[in-house]
């Protein structure tokens, strides 16, 4: 029995679950997601919990009870609490700055980088003066938010010798040393 996949998923108050044709759709203050469910697992609702179990023990089938499970609760804590990601730029005149949903980001090439965010995700990027700027992206959706965050570090990702680029609050960057001199 998969470790994760047995472990019943508990429905807090204010989010809807409903199971019909293998998909799964959570509703919530947050907002609103649905993930479609292998046909090899059973999806029950029952006294506040959603239980998964399998129809049989091959190694596939193993693999998704732990993913799906996975999956929903992960939709379950979206909707109800929501994720929240923050980026600091650290490099000299790297700046961020948003409008609706486009994000400008200046990293130091001839040109500025224009992304269009989802509408399912909020951003927010805060300059303040003496510090790094940062950009707070909030959605309920986990696997989008992750996809999103690794597309705005991937236009500078951290550099280990002077530690610029775009990284995670609170991330420790492991540095290098550079080349040593010739005696």
């Amino acid at each position: 029995m998969s470790r994760i996949g047995k472990l019943p998923i508990s429905i807090p108050s204010g989010v809807n679950v409903s199971c019909k044709d293998n998909v799964v759709t959570v509703k919530g203050p947050k907002g609103e997601l649905s993930q479609a469910v292998s046909p090899k697992l059973e999806v029950k609702i029952e006294n506040g919990e959603i239980v998964f179990s399998r129809s049989d023990d091959e190694r596939e089938t193993r693999a998704m009870h732990g993913l799906y499970r996975a999956l929903v609760n992960n939709m379950v804590k979206g909707v109800s609490e929501g994720y929240k990601v923050q980026l600091e730029l650290v490099g000299v005149g790297y700046r961020a700055t948003s409008q609706n949903q486009i994000l400008e980001l200046a990293l130091g090439y001839s040109h500025a980088i224009y992304m269009q965010l989802p509408n399912e995700i909020k951003v927010e990027a805060v300059t303040d003066r003496k510090s790094n700027p940062i950009i707070t992206l909030e959605s309920a959706d986990k696997q989008l938010l992750g996809q999103v965050t690794a597309k705005i570090r991937s236009f500078r990702a951290p550099e280990p010798y002077k530690g610029k680029g775009i990284r995670f609050v609170g991330e420790n960057v492991r540095r290098k040393a550079g080349k040593s001199a010739k005696v």
